[in-house]
């Protein structure tokens, strides 16, 4: 699949996405990309956060717009963590129109991407915290763990679907 001979790529980096059901959480979320990038670029986070907008519109209400909180391990740019630099590159493609479709947010730690009271209690003041759809991940060692704690201890139901590819390629 990720060959370009192959003939399925297209012209956007292939990502994978899990849609999933968390108990615990009040809607669907959605966690990309825990299975296919090992450490994407500004570039490939771009498309990879592309790929999973188009997805939330494909199976949601089309006059809404996604939450995507962009994950760091804190909530402030730092340049000693490059994950910080890229969410709030992608924040600012955003507000640029470089990525349409969405409410982007970042750098968030999971827990002010997810929580409400989480939120309350450091005074962030965003659209997106506390009440995400869709959770970027700065590479696949932090999604991965993230996507599996979720189901092996949150219970979660999950269901794996890649993107960016000429046709649908469910994971399980």
């Amino acid at each position: 699949v990720v060959s370009s001979s192959g003939g399925l790529r297209t012209e956007r980096r292939i990502s994978h996405v899990y849609i999933m059901n968390v108990p615990t959480y009040h809607k669907p979320l959605m966690i990309t990309d825990a299975a296919i990038n090992i450490a994407p670029t500004l570039e490939e986070k771009a498309d990879i956060c592309r790929n999973a907008i188009d997805l939330w519109h494909i199976i949601n209400d089309k006059d809404k717009i996604p939450k995507v909180a962009i994950l760091s391990a804190v909530e402030t740019v730092s340049s000693s963590m490059p994950s910080t630099i890229d969410a709030a590159s992608l924040c600012k493609m955003a507000e640029r129109g470089q990525i349409t479709g969405a409410d982007m947010d970042g750098p968030l730690a999971f827990d002010n991407a997810i929580s409400a009271e989480a939120v309350k209690d450091k005074g962030i003041v965003s659209k997106v915290a506390g009440d995400a759809d869709i959770l970027v991940v700065p590479n696949i060692e932090s999604g991965n763990a993230l996507a599996k704690q979720l189901i092996f201890l949150g219970h979660a139901d999950a269901a794996g679907i890649v993107l960016g590819a000429r046709v649908p390629i469910i994971l399980t």
